[in-house]
């Protein structure tokens, strides 16, 4: 099993989430986070005051996949989350060891 996180841009998450279904994920965890990479922030105004804005709007994607898909699952947010300009984001895959659905006390792939 693998645990992918992928941080994208917030106008992306519609066509990232139609993308994963289509390829048969089923469920996913979205938080709204804040970060900065090589994008640094940018400057803006606010009531005649300039000010620095470090952290920038993101979305926080994560994921638990049997192993047979999640590599399709990164090629798939990868190609759904792009637009080619800085600050697209980033996507991780760890190793899961285990899962457990609490419900059913289901472990493993089909607790998935």
């Amino acid at each position: 099993m693998k645990y992918i996180i992928s941080i994208i841009k917030p106008h992306r998450l519609e066509e990232v989430r139609t993308a994963l279904s289509a390829i048969g994920v089923e469920g996913m965890t979205v938080s709204e986070v804040k970060g900065h990479g090589r994008q640094k922030g940018h400057t803006e105004i606010y009531r005649g005051a300039e000010y620095e804005v470090s952290y920038l709007p993101k979305i926080k994607i994560e994921l638990a996949l049997e192993d047979k898909i999640a590599a399709k699952a990164v090629e798939t947010i990868t190609e759904a989350g792009r637009t080619g300009q800085i600050g697209d984001g980033k996507i991780f895959v760890l190793d899961l060891d285990g899962a457990v659905r609490i419900r059913t006390g289901e472990s493993g792939e089909e607790a998935l």
